[in-house]
């Protein structure tokens, strides 16, 4: 596998930095001087500049000064610095929404938004539209060829929905050119369910969700809305420039498919904030963290940007918890080996007021390279520089967990089969933990990419089958694939309409060799369990404790390797393996917990001959990057104790500290290392 080129064109470096805002210190040319001398302290050399700069450019309508901007891009390029510069979409000036209210977004009640916040503008509105347009072409124009340009963000963390009547009637001509005729929306939302069906196309509301594909296609319209903002003003971007684009995700959300997102950017961002609030599982949150990496680094199968994190503590979660000496350092290496070319904070330097001043930050408040967060900051600079051979390297994992934006969104929008959160993410992030655990690498795709790549497939609660997904399933399990799934699969398609026929739909038992017949809701109080049956395949023995969900199968074909434990469906299937084809199904048909996930993929991946990058231990976490005949180990304690981790046979040098690393090594408490192999 050949190294990838680097994310910024000619610049070979792991990027470094962070959200930079001169525009907050315009007043004080004395801290901006201080801050090229930190900027140097802290091995940081790429900067995103201008997210929220909109009124330091325009003060008042048709009013531009740049001057600032100049003196801050010669800066980065006297010190060979690159900047990620911004279009300041993401909020407006105060002026535009006084004179253009339209500007300004129209809630679910009718009502107009006032002039506050961020991100509440309207996706539809021409004077926006033109502004931005305006905005983006005269920075495009100013900076296409400073050398200091890296490449443009473009707004910052797109999100939410807009119900004003440009909205609406863009939401309905969507909706025309996806189903033809109302006939054909009406067949396809039910919508005869409460005298909802439709005979002018004006009659449909955004906000009626008793329709439930109605509520599936206004996310869908929302994720619409956002690529087509986007490139609206990439356009405008490259009538001057071809600098690489992006925007900043912000991890998994049932509200904006970012597959389609990502379709837009040159390359991947994600800005991530692990709060390590869970002080007896930390391993738990790295997890978290990881499978988010994951999901990025698939999307373009490439190295990603790490756009924002936080080197310290963050202000907007429950708990204004400071990361113990080692963390930082162990969260920066496992973005960068999970796939990122890329360590950047948000921020350089903390505000002395708005909302985010108590947020961390490279600099304090304090101004000096004293702190204790700098220090960190400076030293994850450090190792960047070391491990420089590994940026370009890729992973090539065996294993994919789908993560589906609209299957998620469809269970939500769904009147059951429980009233709450379903913990579709939750689930998906259990999953992954015990494969993480397991140091087996693993992508994080969608329903719809290439299964054809990978050996194995985790789809647990892949409540909607998108066209095509069901033969796509087939020929993966009858060429040989591995298939894992769950509970609250393969129940409606495209529309979110229950399948008829049985479950699971799409054509599908056949496939898993059961036919799914009801749903049991647990209770708090109920006691259900997963008990393995004497002759199971995978050498699973135990009782594991259930919760929530718990369906009613009947063997046609497939294997029982678990039954439940308890209630009058005690002895009946909880979990199954079907031979189709060359390959196999298995269905796990209730919620199971951590330790039985654990003791499943152990199994699975020595009975499928699976390759991990290190043996598992508690707490500890490996990783492998390769690429031009190289690879690369990452390895990481996620336990506040020091502790020895088995690097199974594996031998290699140290990229940090030039030391041979063989056999058992010992890792500080939240130590980490990045080992060359042998």
């Amino acid at each position: 596998m050949k190294k990838f080129a680097p994310v910024i064109r000619g610049y070979d470096h792991f990027l470094h930095g962070g959200d930079y805002n001169p525009d907050q210190w315009l007043g004080h040319p004395e801290i901006i001087d201080a801050d090229f001398e930190r900027m140097r302290e802290a091995g940081c050399n790429t900067f995103s500049v201008g997210i929220f700069a909109w009124t330091s450019y325009e003060k008042r309508e048709g009013e531009f000064d740049f001057a600032w901007l100049d003196r801050i891009m010669d800066r980065m390029a006297a010190e060979d610095h690159r900047v990620f510069l911004a279009t300041p979409s993401g909020a407006r000036p105060a002026w535009m929404a006084r004179k253009y209210p339209e500007v300004l977004r129209v809630d679910a009640r009718g009502i107009r938004d006032r002039y506050r916040l961020r991100h509440n503008h309207c996706w539809s509105s021409p004077v926006y539209r033109d502004k931005v347009a305006d905005i983006n072409r005269r920075l495009a124009e100013r900076y296409a060829g400073h050398p200091a340009l890296g490449g443009w963000h473009v707004s910052n963390e797109y999100n939410g929905s807009c119900y004003c009547d440009l909205c609406k009637a863009r939401f309905r001509e969507f909706l025309r050119e996806r189903y033809g005729s109302l006939d054909a929306l009406n067949a396809a939302w039910w919508s005869s369910f409460w005298s909802h069906t439709y005979t002018d196309w004006d009659q449909i509301e955004p906000d009626d969700f008793c329709v439930d594909a109605l509520a599936v296609d206004w996310y869908r319209f929302n994720t619409w809305q956002i690529v087509d903002f986007m490139h609206h003003e990439v356009a405008a971007v490259r009538e001057f420039s071809d600098a690489p684009v992006t925007t900043n995700m912000m991890g998994f959300r049932p509200d904006i498919d970012y597959w389609q997102v990502a379709g837009v950017c040159d390359f991947i961002a994600d800005d991530r904030y692990p709060g390590w609030l869970e002080v007896r599982d930390f391993a738990g949150t790295a997890a978290a963290a990881a499978m988010c990496h994951d999901f990025h680094r698939s999307m373009k199968r490439r190295p990603w940007v790490l756009m924002e994190s936080s080197p310290s503590n963050l202000n907007w979660q429950p708990y204004y918890r400071l990361k113990r000496p080692g963390l930082h350092r162990a969260e920066a290496l496992l973005a960068v080996g999970h796939g990122a070319d890329a360590v950047m904070y948000f921020q350089f330097r903390k505000g002395r007021g708005g909302s985010e001043k108590f947020h961390g930050a490279v600099v304090d408040h304090e101004g000096s390279s004293r702190t204790r967060v700098f220090r960190d900051v400076a030293e994850v600079g450090d190792i960047l520089r070391r491990i420089a051979p590994v940026r370009g390297t890729m992973t090539e994992p065996e294993v994919a967990v789908v993560f589906d934006t609209d299957a998620w969104a469809a269970l939500m929008a769904s009147g059951g089969p429980s009233q709450g959160e379903k913990k579709y993410a939750e689930t998906l992030n259990l999953h992954y933990r015990a494969l993480w655990e397991l140091n087996l690498p693993c992508d994080v795709i969608d329903s719809t990419a290439d299964f054809s790549r990978y050996r194995v497939i985790v789809a647990p609660m892949l409540f909607m089958l998108k066209p095509g997904v069901a033969e796509a399933i087939r020929k993966f399990i009858a060429d040989g694939g591995v298939w894992v799934g769950s509970y609250l699969s393969f129940y409606v398609g495209d529309s979110n309409l229950y399948f008829t026929g049985g479950l699971p739909g799409g054509g599908l038992r056949d496939v898993f060799g059961f036919w799914n017949e009801e749903l049991d809701g647990l209770t708090p109080e109920d006691r259900q369990s997963l008990i393995p049956a004497a002759d199971n395949t995978l050498g699973l023995s135990g009782d594991f404790p259930l919760e929530a969900y718990a369906e009613l199968l009947h063997l046609e074909g497939a294997r029982m390797e678990a039954g439940y434990g308890s209630d009058f469906y005690a002895g009946t299937p909880a979990l199954t393996s079907h031979i189709y084809g060359s390959g196999t199904a298995y269905y796990q048909s209730a919620r199971c917990g951590l330790e039985f996930l654990r003791a499943f993929y152990r199994a699975l991946v020595a009975r499928h001959g699976l390759e991990t990058a290190a043996p598992a231990a508690p707490g500890f976490h490996a990783t492998v990057r390769e690429g031009d005949g190289e690879r690369y180990l990452f390895v990481y304690n996620f336990n506040p104790e020091a502790g020895t981790f088995d690097l199974g046979g594996r031998s290699g040098t140290s990229l940090i500290d030039g030391g041979r690393r063989a056999g058992e090594i010992t890792l500080s408490g939240f130590g980490s290392d990045v080992l060359r192999l042998d």
